[in-house]
């Protein structure tokens, strides 16, 4: 089982007082400590039966009181990707464009939950709005070309330097300057430190104060808060991995959730099979396996069942509308709190990376602890 190294050593026979032991935790967990994703990230977290015991905003490690072994540490969001890199943490929560940006390409950093379902943005591409003649990166393109060719070059004050670079040199904008800039970008341009930015935006508000635009082509990068590991330190045991299964469960499933409502509606009938079938006479609202029936024992007479079903949260109001076209009435409506996936899909996708993929059923091969 894999663990980092701790400081220890052993009684000298000169001094009998005990030697300090550092303990390390069986899996920690990096969390932004400020800025955008930090609330979020612990919300979800509590939302997710994974409660932070942290006593204040200035306690920089704290435990996960439901998940034995587990530490939180609080870094910079912009921190997070290199502590997961050199495993000093194993997972982390970190938004999708620090990660990429950031990461090292040729290290054990993954994936492990691409959306966490908060902190989405845009990396766009703006340009002050007296450039009428750019709206596309073609038009960028032509601009650069001509900048160029007066002995010029385009200059773009930016936090991402490599996701900016990739993304211009994949449409012909192979020479530009990056300007390194870590607040006030949209002021660059106005204080001719750069012709344009290039930066995170959810919604545009702060560009149009600033006599930016962003392109009308689709972003650099769309961004949301994702879950990463680092590979190498999850390669454990079966006893060592179920920390992380734990935490991959119940995140996933509650991110899940927010995708869901679940309908509960009275519908009469002559038998619950025979409310299924007109149930089931519409795969799109009949739930995601199908509905489950029971008999409600109506005080007004008559053969009634209560049905049950959850539907994508998008589909709530047409399979309202079908249920009453099946004579439904008391219909109520509630958010799920978790929908789990049989088996775990990041848990299932760490084990196939690992290579060590789960059983058919979901269970660990050889007896091990499972999903």
């Amino acid at each position: 089982m894999f663990r980092r190294p701790s400081a220890s050593g052993a009684s000298s026979p000169l001094r009998s007082s005990p030697v300090s032991v550092l303990q390390v935790p069986d899996l920690r967990i990096a969390l932004p400590s400020e800025g955008a994703l930090a609330s979020s990230a612990t919300e979800l977290l509590r939302a997710s039966g994974l409660r932070v015991n942290r006593s204040s905003d200035r306690t920089y490690i704290a435990g996960i009181p439901a998940v034995e072994g587990v530490e939180a540490l609080y870094q910079r969001a912009s921190d997070i990707t290199g502590l997961v890199d050199r495993a000093v943490a194993d997972i982390g929560i970190v938004g999708r464009d620090q990660y990429e940006e950031v990461r090292d390409e040729d290290g054990d950093s993954i994936v492990l939950i691409p959306d966490l379902k908060f902190g989405e943005s845009d990396l766009v591409l703006a340009v002050p709005d007296d450039w009428a003649a750019v709206n596309s990166v073609k038009d960028l393109a032509r601009k650069a070309e001509s900048m160029r060719q007066a002995g010029g070059i385009l200059r773009i004050a930016t936090k991402y330097p490599r996701l900016v670079g990739r993304f211009l040199a994949e449409h012909g904008i192979g020479a530009f300057e990056p300007v390194d800039a870590k607040g006030g970008l949209e002021a660059r341009p106005a204080i001719g430190d750069a012709d344009m930015i290039a930066d995170i935006t959810a919604s545009g508000q702060t560009l149009r104060q600033n006599r930016l635009r962003r392109l009308d082509d689709p972003p650099v990068l769309r961004s949301s808060a994702i879950l990463i590991g680092n590979l190498a330190s999850l390669d454990r045991d079966e006893a060592g991995l179920d920390a992380v299964r734990q935490i991959l469960e119940r995140l996933e499933a509650r991110v899940r959730g927010q995708d869901f409502q679940w309908i509960v509606a009275n519908i009469e009938g002559e038998s619950a099979e025979a409310v299924a079938v007109r149930v089931n006479s519409d795969a799109r609202y009949s739930g995601l396996q199908g509905p489950t029936i029971a008999p409600v024992f109506s005080k007004f007479g008559g053969a009634w069942y209560s049905v049950q079903v959850v539907v994508p949260k998008r589909d709530l109001i047409p399979a309202i509308d079908y249920m009453r076209t099946l004579g439904a009435s008391g219909i109520t409506v509630n958010d799920p709190a978790y929908v789990f996936e049989t088996p775990c899909h990041a848990y299932a996708e760490l084990r196939n990376k690992l290579g060590r993929p789960l059983e058919p059923n979901g269970g660990a091969p050889n007896g091990g602890a499972g999903a």
